[in-house]
Order: C-alpha cells, then sequence, then structure tokens
C-alpha cells in the first residue's frame, strides 16, 4: 500500500539529497521531448515514493519526473525502465495512463535513470467512502473504478509486448512461499496464531488452476487514480512500481480489500456501514465477472484471505524492522501493532470462505 496519504499530497521544494543537474535536465528535454520549452521550475512530490518524483512546471506545460533514487539500490530495485515500459505498452492498448514522453536510461545525465511523462489533473479521492459525494456520484466512481480494473485485466498481454513481462504460472505457491518463509525467517517480531493458522489454511486449499493470467497492478486502490475534473471517469492510473504478470483474479481481490479494511490501517470501508451509492461487496463482483466475461469467480473468497495475508507479512516485516530500529517509516511503528489486526481479519475471511 505505497500511495502517500492525503497529507503527503501536493509539491515541495526538492529536499535535501535528491537535487539534480537542473540546467542538464532542460538541455536533455529540449532534445527528447517534443514541444518542450522553458524555463522550467522544478518542484518535488511530498510522500514516500521510493522513485522520487518531481513536477516540471514550464509556462505552457507541467511534467512529471521520476527517477532512480541516488545511492546503493538492492538488484532490480527501482526500475524505472521497466515501469515506463508497462505504462507505454497498456497506453498503446488504450488503458488511461499518463502519456510517457521519452525514457532517459543515460545516467551521465542526472545520475540515475528516469523518464518524463505528462502531468494528468483531475481528481484524486483518498477517502474510499467518498464523503460528501450524492449517492449517485458514488455509484458512478465504483462503476468507473470497476470499469477500469475490468479493462486492464482484459488486455491481451501477449499483443502488447508484455509476454516477458513477468513470471507466468504457479502465482500462488512462489507467492506462499516467499511470504511464508519471510515472516518465520523474521523471529525478533514474533509469531501470531493466527497468522499461523491461515498460512497452513492457504497451502491446503490452494486453488489448482492458474488460467487468470495477466498484467496487474499490484496496487489498484481508489487513490492510485486520476479522475476527470467534473465527470465519473478515469483518465490516469497511477503507481506501476508493482506491476507484474500475475494473477487477475488476486489483483481484484486485493482492490476488493477495501471492503473488509478497518480505515485507521489504511483507507477502507470496514466496520461501518456502506455509503449510500457504494455498491454492495457482491455486486461489485458480479460487475466485475461480467466485465471480464467470468460466470462466477468461486475461489474469491481464497483471494481476498490471501491478499490479507500477503499485507499481515509485509507489516510484519516492519515490525521486525522497528525492534531492529532499522525502519526509515515514520508511521513503521504504527503498522507494526496494526499487524495481528490483519492477521486476523485474513485468518476470518479464510474462515467464512470454507
Amino acid at each position: 500500500m505505497s500511495s502517500p496519504d492525503q497529507e503527503n499530497s501536493g509539491t515541495t521544494a526538492v529536499r535535501e539529497g535528491f537535487a539534480f543537474d537542473e540546467a542538464a535536465l532542460e538541455n536533455w528535454l529540449n532534445g527528447n521531448v517534443p514541444g518542450f520549452a522553458g524555463p522550467m521550475r522544478v518542484e518535488q512530490f511530498k510522500g514516500g515514493q521510493s522513485n522520487p518524483t518531481y513536477k516540471l512546471v514550464t509556462p505552457g506545460h507541467s511534467y512529471v519526473l521520476r527517477r532512480k533514487p541516488p545511492g546503493q539500490l538492492l538488484k532490480g530495485a527501482h526500475a524505472v525502465d521497466r515501469e515506463a515500459r508497462v505504462i507505454m505498452a497498456l497506453e498503446k492498448a488504450g488503458l488511461p495512463v499518463p502519456h510517457i514522453h521519452a525514457l532517459c536510461t543515460d545516467e551521465a545525465v542526472l545520475g540515475t535513470m528516469f523518464y518524463v511523462m505528462d502531468m494528468v489533473d483531475g481528481r484524486i479521492f483518498w477517502d474510499a467512502a467518498l464523503p460528501g459525494m450524492e449517492p449517485g456520484e458514488r455509484a458512478a466512481i465504483y462503476d468507473a473504478m470497476n470499469a477500469t480494473i475490468a479493462q486492464l485485466h482484459s488486455i491481451d498481454h501477449v499483443a502488447a509486448g508484455l509476454e516477458d513481462y513477468g513470471r507466468g504460472g504457479n502465482f500462488f505457491a512462489r507467492q506462499l512461499g516467499t511470504w511464508s518463509r519471510q515472516y518465520r525467517e523474521a523471529e525478533d517480531a514474533g509469531r501470531d496464531p493466527n497468522m499461523d493458522r491461515v498460512i497452513a489454511w492457504l497451502e491446503e486449499r490452494m486453488p489448482a488452476g492458474d488460467d487468470s493470467l495477466g498484467v496487474v497492478h499490484g496496487d489498484f486502490r481508489i487513490d492510485n487514480m486520476i479522475f476527470h475534473p467534473t465527470e465519473p471517469r478515469v483518465i490516469a492510473v497511477l503507481d506501476w512500481e508493482l506491476s507484474t504478470l500475475g494473477h487477475t483474479g488476486s489483483d481484484f481481490a486485493y482492490h476488493a480489500m477495501m471492503y473488509h479494511m478497518p480505515p485507521h490501517i489504511v483507507a477502507g470501508l470496514g466496520g461501518s456501514p456502506l455509503p449510500a451509492g457504494v455498491p454492495d461487496e457482491q455486486a461489485y463482483l458480479a460487475a466485475y465477472c461480467a466485465r471480464t466475461g467470468r460466470d462466477a469467480m468461486p475461489d474469491y473468497g481464497y483471494y481476498l484471505a490471501f491478499n490479507f495475508f500477503r499485507l499481515a507479512a509485509i507489516f510484519h516485516g516492519i515490525k521486525a524492522r522497528v525492534i531492529r530500529g532499522t525502519a526509515s517509516s515514520a508511521n513503521a511503528a504504527e503498522r507494526a501493532e496494526a499487524f495481528p489486526e490483519l492477521a486476523e481479519i485474513a485468518w476470518s475471511l479464510a474462515n467464512s470462505a470454507q
């Protein structure tokens, strides 16, 4: 759940340690971005993106630049070239994403590779409850989200040139192996009986087939979309950092975690009656199935339990880093405290899926 919350929206002056040679960038933009014309002002987006993100403001246009952070990095991490590749492929396939003008893999320009895309103006909704809206407006926003994730999962990844964008097959076996191992190895953060139960349940009931391979977003949430300024229409899906080839049903279930997520952990709808106009979970699932040509999603309960398990495992890792004193995020302690609640929700969903 990587997007910043509402307090972290907007821009600020470029932070210490994240500056670069603006003259070198402007020179590169003049040669690589059609229609670019300075002078240019550089601002940095607030929040905790792992790839530093900047707003480039010129008299006639605004752009967004995303770059690899400076310094020593884990191999394969912060792959902005991979992000640019999937965004450009999905734009050609018709999905609403920002238009990328150029990718620079020459680290001599700014010190790390980067890409430049359009700044998309519109509305970002930070609260899935959509406070202050009329019921009809909420219904239309949810329908637009549903249509957009269905459109993503309906894209032929081979035709889009993304056949090698991730590993196909054995999705749940691979994911369960990775996250359960990380959970068990973080011994200093302790064990949780609900977590142990849900791991055993997921292993025992793993779906036999893996016929839902496609491009998955990995973090499809209402605040990772930009909506038209006045219409209930998604005009850009953001934050493709976690995208890969994966199980589309599981990706939808990740999105639908909002129906069970307590708002004090991550913005969600759990624990309260649904606001008027927000479709209930089964209606939302049925609309997605209809749009993607499915009669139903029989393993949906499994997918939900799996996604809460995975998020719990991530929060358990944060708890371990808090205990070791190596957690860098300001809200790490809060997430560490939320781990047992996520494990409990995962086990509750597993029970209800039986």
